[in-house]
């Protein structure tokens, strides 16, 4: 037989076919529908758990980790990283994966789609969110989302609160509330620095310590205090601390002398201090 007419696999310099499950890796610029169709043809054959079927399943997630990514895309504004929303979504493309079959008709990526969209909901639902969102506001934040989305690009534009609520058939205090709602994915440190250089954290632009504060603990404990003393020695107290008269200016508002002004005094303080180290 000549060399022109000997079978491909024969002819001099010629490589046999790549086995059908390095395609991924042979053939990376087919089409991935194809490709998805021919890999699922072999996998229906193969029995789960074997090596075969393993590496004919892994070829599948490979193929079509770029349905993950245009699905993880979707929640980009999300503010979560990238990395982690696609490993989501490809437990989800996984799940999608043992569970199609080709023989119904349905084309792969429309199956796995919601599932993968689904995995990732739930795992913002479950394990991202700060703060608990009644399950309806969720709801209708997705719905808000979405036509925003679609409203942006019919205008070429950020749409109103106003054209959001008239395309859900909502209010627009509805469509606020799902906009808060839908920042309750993170909460910000108030330490955390603000975007650019030099700029103040939030607690730095929230407010300033009040020197005042240190003082609340003791005017309250003297306070609490003063009411047990009888009540002479409180006018005096207060006459003297609080009035700033001078002990002589005391004793003639109360008309005793100012040596029994000043005995008052002593005592009071040694009763105040008496009471604060119970109280301690």
């Amino acid at each position: 037989m000549s060399a022109s007419t000997a079978p491909p696999q024969e002819r001099a310099g010629e490589e046999a076919p790549a086995p059908a499950t390095d395609v991924p890796e042979k053939r990376r610029g087919a089409d991935t529908r194809a490709l998805t169709q021919v890999l699922f043809a072999q996998l229906k054959d193969l029995t789960p758990g074997t090596p075969e079927h393993n590496r004919v399943r892994g070829a599948l997630i490979e193929a079509n980790l770029p349905l993950v990514r245009y699905a993880a895309a979707r929640f980009r504004s999300r503010n979560e990283p990238m990395e982690d929303v696609v490993q989501v979504g490809t437990i989800g493309l996984i799940n999608a994966i043992d569970r199609f079959d080709p023989d119904r008709g349905v084309q792969f990526p429309t199956f796995a789609m919601p599932t993968v969209v689904g995995e990732i909901k739930r795992y913002f639902r479950d394990n991202v969110r700060t703060v608990h969102v009644p399950r309806r506001l969720h709801e209708l934040w997705v719905q808000v989302n979405s036509a925003t989305e679609d409203l942006t690009t019919a205008h070429g534009r950020t749409p109103t609160t106003a054209e959001i609520a008239e395309r859900l058939r909502i209010s627009e205090e509805e469509v606020l509330s799902c906009i808060e709602a839908g920042r309750s994915y993170h909460a910000t440190s108030l330490e955390a620095a603000q975007e650019g250089d030099g700029l103040p954290g939030l607690l730095d632009r929230l407010g300033y310590e009040d020197p005042a504060l240190d003082g609340v603990e003791h005017r309250d404990l003297v306070r609490h205090l003063l009411v047990q003393l009888p009540e002479r020695e409180q006018r005096i107290l207060l006459l003297r601390y609080y009035s700033n008269l001078t002990q002589s200016q005391i004793s003639a508002e109360l008309g005793v002398s100012q040596m029994h002004v000043s005995r008052l005094l002593a005592r009071s303080f040694q009763r105040l201090r008496s009471a604060n180290r119970i109280d301690a």
